[in-house]
């Protein structure tokens, strides 16, 4: 049986910092490629990051150089570290493993950045 599984949001000041995890079991991790994506309320579900078994990165403008995406193979587990957070990543955070044409969600955990 599949699980993705996010956790690490709350809330957080503007200009902080948090870490995300997603921890996954049911399939073989480091062959999927992993990432992940953001809903903000009345927004569509946008891409953030993504990394793939062998580690290759990309990040969506909006958070480059702000957020940070790895994985530990070993722990079948992807993190986002996001430092300089803005109100404008308020959101709820997705993880999704993906591999041709099969994927896994996760459930979300909710980020919120206000003062």
């Amino acid at each position: 049986q599949v699980h993705v599984v996010e956790s690490g949001g709350g809330l957080v000041q503007p200009g902080g910092s948090l870490r995300l995890s997603c921890a996954a079991s049911g399939f073989i991790f480091s062959m999927y490629a992993m990432a992940w994506y953001r809903q903000a309320p009345g927004k569509e579900r946008e891409l953030v990051a993504t990394i793939t078994g062998g580690g290759s990165t990309y990040y969506a403008d909006s958070v480059k150089g702000r957020f940070t995406i790895s994985r530990d193979n070993a722990k079948n587990t992807v993190y986002q570290q996001m430092n300089s957070l803005k109100p404008e990543d308020t959101a709820v955070y997705y993880c999704k493993a993906a591999r041709g044409s099969v994927t896994y969600w996760g459930q979300g955990t909710q980020v919120t950045v206000s003062s």
